[in-house]
């Protein structure tokens, strides 16, 4: 939170804004919106890196299925349309590709004044909840690559 704070980014809030009204079940979508440029913050001026910083700065915290939309859809961005990867395979494929379509589509239009961005701390509760459950399907390691002991306060 205070990394996002630091960087205060309308845009990524009306990027997640838009994914919460269009995909409101999808959590992991909307906060994939709201994190997905948190790469430009950690290594300002790393522009070609910077889907793959933010992917293995969220990953330890919030789970692969976020860390990997991140990551590719930057690639989804540069190559103008598809996954831009082989990640997961079959129907999960699909379904990917089309999330990584849908974010790319909402950080399109958040560009373009999209809705009233509204204030960080509102993603406070779904970042908690989502880095609880995170946790819970067993990412063993915590933000900086040590072990994760029980969480007693996410902040």
């Amino acid at each position: 939170m205070e990394l996002l704070h630091a960087g205060r980014d309308d845009h990524a809030l009306r990027t997640a804004a838009l994914l919460r009204r269009s995909h409101p079940a999808d959590k992991e979508l909307q906060l994939a919106g709201l994190l997905h440029d948190i790469g430009r913050m950690l290594r300002p001026g790393d522009g070609a890196r910077h889907a793959v910083l933010a992917a293995e700065a969220v990953r330890p915290l919030l789970g692969e299925r976020v860390a990997r939309l991140v990551r590719l859809q930057a690639t989804a961005a540069a190559a103008s349309g598809g996954a831009g990867g082989a990640d997961p395979a079959g129907a999960d494929a699909e379904a990917e590709a089309e999330a990584v379509a849908t974010l790319r589509q909402a950080r399109e239009a958040a560009g373009a004044s999209g809705p009233e961005a509204g204030v960080l701390e509102d993603w406070r509760p779904l970042l908690e909840l989502v880095a609880a459950g995170s946790c819970r399907a067993g990412n063993a390691l915590g933000p900086l690559g040590s072990p994760r002991g029980p969480i007693t306060d996410v902040r």
